[in-house]
């Protein structure tokens, strides 16, 4: 479960890689902190608001769907939605 929790969580450090993936002393305090957590018994969705709630959403490369974080879940959808209007709309324009 720690290497679970630790691929879903940004180093803040390291812009673009995971906890996992990333060796600085961040990261690495990240790993023990996890750890931690998880022999205090807390559950993966419990760690996971603890450290939203410590750093941010942004820390989660998995974040929650809420008021903050709706343009993240949308933004693909309305993209690829645009994106097959544009498709449909250059069929019928050369026909």
């Amino acid at each position: 479960m720690n290497n679970k929790i630790t691929k879903n969580l940004r180093c803040l450090i390291c812009q673009g890689q995971s906890v996992y993936d990333s060796d600085s002393e961040f990261a690495n305090s990240l790993k023990f902190l996890v750890n931690k957590k998880i022999n205090e018994g807390l559950t993966e969705k419990e760690i996971y608001k603890y450290f939203a709630d410590k750093y941010g959403e942004w820390i989660l490369y998995d974040p929650t769907l809420n008021k903050n974080t709706y343009i993240l879940w949308l933004l693909p959808l309305l993209i690829f939605l645009i994106g097959g209007a544009i498709i449909i709309k250059s069929f019928i324009i050369k026909k």
